[in-house]
């Protein structure tokens, strides 16, 4: 992984002051997110920022105007998005692959608190099968969206095609796939762009969705890795074959390389981008973190600021 270039970290920590001044609040933790905190940042890539933040006065939580539960910044080339620390809890609370991903960022631009117990005790008890449908989530949403050839309803719903002939489009839907006559004036035919990006995406979610369900059956759950080359080096190969992970591994270095806007078709396939929809609770769902355990951590994140 590239290291971020110091004048970066400067410009982080100019733009986090004057949030804290604009909002009345202290930043406790601010990390890399997306791209380069997964090592797939091009020479051109923006800079996505996560943070946590408590207010500097904590009895604006009893105010009847509270402080803000999330602050969205937009500075450039630099894009913020902040959870205050009662949202950050919930969202631990309930597996949130945000903020646990937040937490492992290898890249840390502000850190008054030292999240390492904290990562340790989530990734012992998060819960896989929230993990499992937000990953599935992601991989079907976005092939959906940018891959597929799909048809476009008046009111914007957007259904992939499956098959085509001059009669009749056999179109993906919810629950299966319905027939939509050609002359249905209803329907648009369109596609957007399936770049190298966005299968990228979609390969990556895919690829954390079936590892986190083989491992499971296996009996461990084990958390793939934040940074995608490790996963693809370390942990991919005991459930994918070779020609999956090179596959991967070459869409990666093409968005490394600055080709991440390149039209490349469909580089994942349908059958891979949909996982399967149910999976069995009793092997893949767990308590997930106890709240008062959490709530020693959310304390532990307020004093360091205070």
């Amino acid at each position: 992984m590239s290291p971020v270039p110091n004048r970066v970290h400067r410009t982080v920590d100019e733009h986090l002051t004057a949030i804290e001044r604009e909002y009345d609040v202290a930043v406790v933790l601010a990390v890399a997110r997306g791209s380069h905190a997964w090592g797939a940042a091009s020479p051109d890539s923006d800079y996505d920022v996560g943070f946590v933040f408590v207010p500097t006065d904590l009895r604006r939580y009893a105010h009847l105007e509270r402080p803000p539960e999330t602050i969205v910044a937009d500075r450039g080339e630099f894009e913020y998005q902040g959870w205050d620390v009662r949202t950050f809890a919930r969202l631990l609370a309930d597996s949130n692959e945000g903020a646990i991903d937040m937490l492992r960022s290898p890249i840390r631009y502000r850190l008054a608190y030292d999240p390492a117990d904290l990562v340790d005790y989530l990734e012992r008890t998060y819960n896989p099968i929230d993990l499992y449908h937000t990953w599935r989530g992601i991989a079907t949403n976005n092939y959906r969206k940018y891959v597929s050839h799909h048809l476009v309803r008046t009111d914007d719903e957007i259904f992939p095609i499956v098959e085509a002939d001059a009669d009749a489009y056999t179109v993906e839907t919810e629950d299966g796939t319905t027939t939509v006559p050609t002359d249905d004036d209803r329907f648009s035919e369109t596609q957007t762009k399936p770049t190298v990006k966005r299968n990228l995406t979609i390969c990556r979610a895919a690829m954390f969705t079936y590892y986190l369900l083989e491992t499971g059956e296996r009996g461990a759950h084990e958390l793939p890795a934040l940074d995608f080359e490790t996963f693809l080096t370390e942990q991919a190969p005991a459930v994918f074959d070779a020609d999956r992970i090179d596959r991967a591994r070459g869409l990666l270095e093409r968005k490394r390389a600055g080709e991440g806007d390149v039209t490349v078709g469909d580089a994942v396939g349908r059958e891979f981008a949909h996982p399967p929809r149910a999976i069995d609770p009793d092997v893949h769902a767990r308590a997930g973190p106890d709240t008062e355990r959490l709530d020693d951590f959310i304390d532990e994140l307020i004093e360091a600021v205070r």
